[in-house]
């Protein structure tokens, strides 16, 4: 038991799942204080999410539109934990996020491009962007956490100003890509038809998977992603090794943001959402990616399954009674398990040694029974 308690994967498995029951538990709390006589089933409701329905044909239908939400979530997760292992936290991958999200509008309903050309533009946008933070950082040594901020405002409103010319004349949103640029809705493989009819579901949901799957191959069994990894923990002895450090820092940056701009065409390019000209805040999809990385052990694998538990319960804070509750409880329930992510490093440290010290007293015991039995 004690072996399979040290492996690393087991670890952060138990630490994760400490994270979220204490989340759960202080919501209900917070529930409690707010209106105890519904406290309970406005939990139940948050964990429950799709499963709430009756019938399966709902519930199908329900856990497509989760998925169509968590393959963007994936996506920046894997952009956060992939910056992370090179060691630099891309905070601005909510600002490469809109930047993809804003390519791949204006490239569909101003262009009207095809999916797979949108795509690849919102890639290449957030590459970009995630690129001049690493600019900054290597050669003017500009903190990527504070350079990656200031782009995040202006990713926002630059958006805005750009997409003002293809949104709808009576309202603040975009048009819809059914509307203005169908060719750019992302193709559902029959995916839809699985998830009763659900129309956006699409490649996006696999598409996220695979992206996992890449990331961990990249970054565990190639030379590239050693020498990335190598970078960020030391540059300089990196320098000394012959890496360039510069271009792997730029690069890796690179990638993350080109990872949070395909996030923003896995959402928007299933034309779920439109896009609305007049936000004044940074969408949260970016920072979610913070809790998914995290709450996943920094593991792409682990970010798979954490992601879809933040929008699992993200989507279940709608079905909270919202006469007497407000469904931004599951968004508080998300924050208190960031917050809580932030100890994962002390709740293995406390394992490990409270593992350790269990070993010594079973040692020194053994030892004194021999030292007995020599008597």
């Amino acid at each position: 038991m004690k072996k399979i308690l040290k492996n690393e994967a087991v670890q952060s498995l138990l630490t994760s799942l400490i994270c979220i029951v204490v989340g759960m538990f202080v919501g209900y709390l917070v529930l409690l204080m707010i209106e105890p006589s519904g406290a309970a089933e406005a939990i139940v409701a948050v964990a429950k999410n799709f499963l709430g329905y009756s019938r399966t044909n709902m519930q199908l239908k329900h856990l497509g539109t989760t998925l169509v939400k968590t393959a963007p979530l994936i996506m920046c997760s894997l952009s956060i934990l992939f910056s992370y292992k090179v060691g630099l936290f891309n905070i601005g991958v909510a600002g490469q996020y809109v930047i993809g999200s804003c390519a791949c509008m204006y490239a569909a309903l101003g262009f009207g491009w095809g999916w797979l050309p949108c795509m690849l533009f919102a890639a290449v946008a957030g590459g970009v962007f995630g690129m001049i933070t690493g600019a900054l950082k290597a050669y003017f040594n500009v903190n990527e956490v504070i350079s990656g901020i200031m782009l995040n405002w202006i990713g926002l409103y630059f958006t805005n100003m750009v997409l003002s010319n293809v949104k709808e004349a009576a309202s603040a949103y975009t048009y819809t890509l059914k509307a203005k640029g169908k060719a750019a809705i992302l193709p559902t493989m029959g995916l839809d038809e699985f998830f009763n009819g659900n129309k956006y579901v699409s490649i996006a949901i696999p598409l996220s998977i695979i992206f996992a799957i890449l990331v961990w191959v990249v970054l565990n069994k190639t030379k590239f992603g050693y020498e990335l990894k190598a970078t960020g923990y030391n540059k300089h002895a990196a320098k000394y090794c012959g890496m360039a450090e510069k271009r792997n820092v730029i690069v890796s940056l690179a990638i993350s943001g080109a990872l949070a701009g395909l996030a923003g065409s896995f959402l928007y390019q299933t034309d779920i959402e439109q896009w609305q000209v007049t936000i004044s805040s940074v969408p949260a999809m970016g920072f979610n990616g913070i809790a998914a990385a995290f709450l996943g052990g920094l593991n792409p694998i682990g970010a798979i399954f954490s992601s879809f538990f933040i929008q699992h319960i993200t989507e279940g804070g709608t079905h909270v009674d919202l006469t007497i509750y407000c469904s931004q409880i599951s968004e508080l329930i998300s924050a208190l398990i960031i917050y809580l992510c932030g100890f994962v490093g002390f709740l293995k440290m406390a394992m490990n040694t409270s593992l350790a010290k269990s070993e010594e007293k079973k040692a020194l015991k053994a030892e004194k029974e021999e030292k007995g039995g020599d008597k």
